[in-house]
């Protein structure tokens, strides 16, 4: 005579689902605690939390069951701790209970060095017969309750026992996670170190931001308020805010842009003199590659932010009182302003390789993004990142050569002896651009595809070498 189950499958079992996942343990009841339970409880492990007050430690994921600390433990041979240091020392007295356990610590500290040895390694410390696994620390419970995204698949790992890796590593994949091992427990301190870091990645890209257009802003407050000023006795403060800032974000742009390039252009010629890619860049040059996404993104906001100021100039009150002026002027005295057909060209081309180089920008911005960058095959990645971006600084460099004309003739134009703004920020694209053009001379692309497939001039030599004495 069959009994009638207690509980029904909500889904009919097939030989996956059949095989029972082994029971994990967690301890505490936070935030983070109940989003990890609840992930693996929809990855099919069952979940038995540890709590000082089993009976009134708030609500947990359905279908979980909590119970004293020392009864968890012994239920599960995998224990998360989700508990913040200061509370280890309760953990001293499960020592037989936690005796071959594997431990997962996913706690971090509020600033670094705030303890003389790392969080994991005081956990084994307290606990000598458990296996200390240091994971899950740089995931937030949001991410935990919601799955992982582009931005944050990684679980990093470090300890000192393979097998309890291994099996913190086979968890964190059947949650969806890519699993990097980070080494021996030593390495925990880095890890818990990791969530405290503030846009490293950053930090280059944004001193270089800020350098540069404190440098051009008051280099141009001087060129253009304060001279007028003391030289003419006119006070023009008011185009601090709008007319000096459209000058410096477009400034900005096209020189950081123009630093995204500059390290392969570098990184070319340098393979070139040393006939081989098998020799390291200098460090200064790895870490400056490595912040080129950081570099193109800040420089596409200037280039937003002076798209944004010129849509506003015929709104402005100095300019609409500005032309009110010169039409009532030119009334008065009956004439009429020629029409210069030079200036025409100059005026429309300048506009439409604005336009365009602005548009190519974007496009670089938002394939930079990883949805978008995960899409695409690497072929055609490089050939936006690559061509299309040459392309886009050309358009801006030729962009700005226009707006700048033949002024640079004029001795006016160096107020001061200081050269204007728009002939600065030309150096360092136009110094990339030559340089460009260098690599793709025939001979010169020939030599530099033969290096990167793998051709190296030392053991061209040796081989020579080798022959002649044979």
């Amino acid at each position: 005579m069959s009994k009638n189950p207690e509980s029904v499958p909500l889904c009919p079992l097939n030989s996956a689902a059949a095989t029972e996942l082994e029971p994990l343990c967690i301890f505490g009841t936070g935030d983070l605690g109940r989003s990890l339970g609840q992930r693996l409880l929809q990855s099919g492990y069952k979940v038995v939390y540890g709590s000082r007050k089993p009976h009134s430690c708030g609500p947990l994921p359905p279908g979980t069951q909590a119970m004293s600390h020392s009864a968890a433990a012994q239920s599960a041979a995998l224990v998360f701790i989700c508990i913040h240091r200061e509370h280890y020392s309760f953990l001293e007295t499960l020592a037989p209970q936690l005796q071959g356990k594997v431990l997962v610590d996913v706690s971090n500290n509020l600033k670094k060095n705030l303890y003389p040895e790392a969080n994991a390694e005081y956990l084994q410390r307290l606990v000598p017969g458990a296996h200390v696994v240091k994971a899950f620390n740089t995931l937030s419970a949001w991410t935990l309750q919601n799955g992982p995204s582009d931005a944050n698949r990684q679980v990093y790992l470090c300890g000192n026992s393979a097998e309890a890796k291994q099996a913190v590593a086979e968890t964190a994949t059947k949650l969806g996670f890519t699993v990097l091992d980070r080494g021996s427990l030593s390495a925990a301190r880095e890890l818990e170190d990791f969530p405290l870091q503030l846009f490293p990645e950053w930090r280059l890209p944004l001193r270089i931001a800020v350098g540069l257009t404190a440098a051009f802003y008051f280099f141009l407050l001087i060129r253009k308020v304060i001279y007028t000023y003391v030289q003419k006795g006119d006070d023009i403060s008011f185009r601090i805010m709008v007319s000096l800032a459209n000058k410096v974000f477009p400034i900005v742009s096209l020189i950081m842009l123009s630093l995204c390039y500059l390290p392969g252009v570098i990184a070319a010629f340098l393979q070139l003199y040393r006939g081989t890619k098998y020799r390291r860049f200098p460090d200064w040059l790895d870490r400056w590659m490595l912040c080129r996404k950081q570099l193109g993104l800040l420089a596409l906001a200037f280039a937003f932010l002076h798209v944004l100021y010129t849509l506003i100039i015929p709104i402005r009150y100095y300019v609409r009182n500005r032309i009110t002026s010169s039409t009532i002027l030119l009334i008065k005295q009956n004439k009429t302003s020629p029409f210069d057909s030079t200036m025409a060209w100059r005026s429309d081309s300048f506009l439409s390789f604005g336009i365009l180089g602005f548009g190519l920008y974007v496009l670089l911005g938002i394939t930079s993004l990883p949805s978008v960058s995960n899409a695409l095959s690497w072929r055609e990645f490089s050939f936006v990142q690559s061509k299309l971006g040459y392309l886009t600084l050309f358009f801006c460099t030729l962009h700005t050569y226009l707006y700048g004309w033949n002024t640079f003739l004029k001795p006016t134009s160096y107020p001061w002896y200081t050269p204007p703004g728009y002939l600065l920020c030309l150096i360092v694209p136009t110094v990339v651009l030559v340089l460009k053009l260098l690599l793709l001379v025939p001979c010169v692309d020939r030599s530099l595809t033969r290096i990167r497939q793998g051709w190296d001039r030392a053991n061209k030599v040796d081989d020579g070498e080798k022959s002649l004495l044979a």
